[in-house]
């Protein structure tokens, strides 16, 4: 499992995004990224999750930030997914995982009494170089989107 901190470069990565195009840590390069990692679409928790980040995502901008959801989820539920919330964030698929496991988030999880390998709920926030500023635990879904962004305003202060 890796075990990735504050001041690590964070891994490389390209994905492939709902609309078609591409997303890379090379493309991103020069500006701050936020990467929000959540795990299946059209369930409660990530619906509520994109839609606070979609709410924000024009305060992301403002400050120069990319804003990325990755999930396991193929490119055909993240359309369906985005057009029937009417989400504004790009998101990414990574449906063999490697980028989620390059960032160490597929791990065991236990749920009532049952264990089971699954996508720890992190979002990352990557400086303009490519490094990891922040790591941040989802560990409430509601306001999990605006601690992001407070702690991202925090990184560009510095």
């Amino acid at each position: 499992m890796t075990h990735l901190k504050p001041g690590d470069p964070a891994p490389d990565f390209v994905l492939r995004r709902d609309d078609g195009s591409t997303i890379s840590k090379a493309d991103l390069l020069g500006k701050p990224v936020v990467l929000f990692f959540y795990p299946e679409d059209d369930s409660g928790g990530c619906v509520d999750e994109n839609q606070e980040f979609s709410e924000l995502s024009s305060e992301y901008a403002a400050r120069g930030a990319v804003l990325v959801g990755i999930s396991p989820d193929t490119a055909d539920s993240h359309q369906k997914f985005r057009a029937k919330y009417g989400l504004k964030v790009p998101l990414a698929f990574d449906p063999e995982r490697q980028v989620i496991e390059a960032f160490g988030l597929w791990q065991m999880k236990k749920l009532y009494g049952r264990e089971f390998m699954g996508l720890i709920r992190t979002s990352f926030i990557l400086d303009a170089e490519g490094c990891i500023a922040r790591i941040i635990r989802a560990t409430r879904i509601k306001g999990h989107a605006a601690k992001v962004l407070e702690s991202l305003d925090e990184v560009l202060a510095q």
